[in-house]
C-alpha cells in the first residue's frame, strides 16, 4: 500500500498527537484500531495557534484522515483552562499588525487547517476542555462533533477587537443556532456558557468536570445565572443576587476539575463511531458536510482578502491594544476612534496612539 501523506516522517513541536486504542461496546481495547488525538499544546497561552501549529495540524490531520486503522479523530487542548483561545496574539501584534501581505499568506495556512478538518475521511470530535473562542470556536464549529466540559465557554472576539469572525463563524454558526443568535454572538462578542450552547444546538454532549467532597456538581456559576435571570430582579433582588454569586464563586475554589467524564464520553462516541459500516460512515459524513462547505468555500478567499487588508487599520490598532494591554485594559477607546473618524482622521501611527496609548509606549521600550 502507498503512503499518501503529505510528509514523509512528521514530528510535531507545538502539537501532541496520540494513538489511543479503539474500545468496544465492553471497554476492551480492539486489536490494530485506534483513535488519533491531536492536542493543541500551548497552555500558556491557552492554547492560542502559532503559524507552526497551523502547520503541524493541517498535516496531523491529513496523516490521520490517511490512516487506515484509525476510527476517529479527536481534536483538543491540553490542560484544563482552555481548548483554544484563537489566534496567537503576541503573533498577531509583534508579525503581522501593519503588514497585510504576509497576514494573507497566514490567513492561507488557517483557512487550509479548516478545510482540512471539513474534508477529513474519519468524524473529527471536538473535545472541548475549556473556553473556546475567536478561532478555536471557528475550529470547533468545522468539527463533525463537540462534547464539552460544563465549565467550558464559547464566544468570538472580532469586533471588540479590530477583526470579523470570518474564519468560518460567519459561515457555520448560523448554520447551528439560527441567524439571531449567531448575530448577536458574533457581534456583541458575550460568551454563552456550555449549557446555553448546548441548549441552542451548538454541541453533542456537556458533562460535569467539577467534584466537591467527592461528588460530580454542575457549573454552579451556570445555575446561579439561571436562577437570576429568571427570578433575581424580581424575587430575590439585587443584594440576594450577589450573595447567590459569592456562593457559587465559593463552591467553584473548593472543586476539582477532573476531566474522566469528558474522556469517558468522547471515548463513548468514538465507540459508537466504529460500530458503523466505515464507507457509509465517510459518505454521510461528506453529505452533511457540504451545508458548511457551500458556506465556507463561497466566502473563505474574499475573507481572506478582507482580514489581510484590514491589518493595516482595526486590526493593526486591535490585536496590539489587546496583546500589550493589561488584564483590565485591553480595548481600544471605541467612541475616541469613532469620534475621530466621523472628523475625518486618516489610519495612522497617530491615530491609534490616541485609541490605545499603552501600544505607543510598548514600541517606545520594546524599541
Amino acid at each position: 500500500m502507498k503512503n499518501h501523506n503529505l510528509v514523509e516522517c512528521f514530528e510535531p513541536r507545538e502539537i501532541l498527537v496520540e494513538h489511543r486504542p479503539a474500545l468496544d461496546h465492553s471497554g476492551q481495547p480492539v486489536d490494530g484500531l485506534h483513535n488519533v488525538w491531536i492536542t493543541l499544546n500551548n497552555p500558556k497561552e491557552l492554547n492560542a495557534y502559532t503559524t507552526t501549529m497551523l502547520k503541524e495540524i493541517i498535516l496531523a490531520l491529513r496523516e490521520a484522515s490517511n490512516d487506515r486503522a484509525a476510527v476517529a479523530v479527536v481534536l483538543t487542548g491540553a490542560g484544563t483552562r482552555a481548548f483554544c483561545a484563537g489566534g496567537n496574539t503576541r503573533e498577531y501584534a509583534e508579525v503581522y499588525a501593519g503588514a497585510p501581505a504576509e497576514y494573507r499568506q497566514y490567513m492561507r495556512l488557517f483557512n487550509d487547517m479548516v478545510s482540512t478538518v471539513l474534508q477529513s475521511d474519519k468524524p473529527v470530535i471536538c473535545r472541548v476542555n475549556g473556553i473556546r473562542v475567536g478561532g478555536g470556536q471557528e475550529i470547533g464549529t468545522a468539527c463533525d462533533f463537540s462534547v464539552a466540559s460544563d465549565l467550558a465557554l464559547f464566544s468570538q472576539a472580532g469586533p471588540k477587537h479590530g477583526s470579523a469572525p470570518d474564519g468560518g463563524a460567519t459561515d457555520f454558526l448560523p448554520l447551528f443556532v439560527g441567524i439571531e443568535h449567531a448575530m448577536y454572538s458574533a457581534t456583541m462578542c458575550e460568551p454563552w456558557s456550555a449549557h446555553r450552547f448546548y441548549y441552542l444546538g451548538g454541541l453533542t454532549e456537556i458533562v460535569p468536570v467539577l467534584r466537591l467532597d467527592g461528588n460530580w456538581i454542575a457549573n454552579p456559576m451556570v445555575v446561579t445565572d439561571r436562577l437570576l435571570d429568571e427570578f433575581g430582579r424580581i424575587v430575590l433582588g439585587e443584594w440576594k443576587k450577589g450573595e447567590a454569586l459569592l456562593q457559587a464563586k465559593a463552591q467553584m475554589a473548593k472543586a476539582v476539575t477532573d476531566l474522566s467524564l469528558l474522556d469517558e464520553a468522547v471515548e463513548k462516541l468514538c465507540t459508537r463511531l466504529l460500530y458503523t459500516m466505515p464507507d457509509c460512515l465517510t459518505k454521510t459524513l461528506e453529505s452533511l458536510r457540504k451545508h458548511k462547505l457551500e458556506h465556507w468555500d463561497r466566502n473563505r478567499e474574499t475573507n481572506r482578502a478582507w482580514l489581510a487588508l484590514n491589518m493595516m487599520t482595526e486590526a493593526n490598532a486591535g490585536f496590539r491594544a489587546f496583546h500589550y494591554g493589561t488584564k483590565n485594559e485591553r480595548e481600544a477607546n471605541f467612541i475616541l476612534l469613532r469620534q475621530r473618524l466621523a472628523q475625518g482622521a486618516r489610519w495612522n501611527e497617530d491615530l491609534i496612539r490616541e485609541i490605545a496609548p499603552w501600544v505607543d509606549q510598548e514600541i517606545k521600550v520594546g524599541g
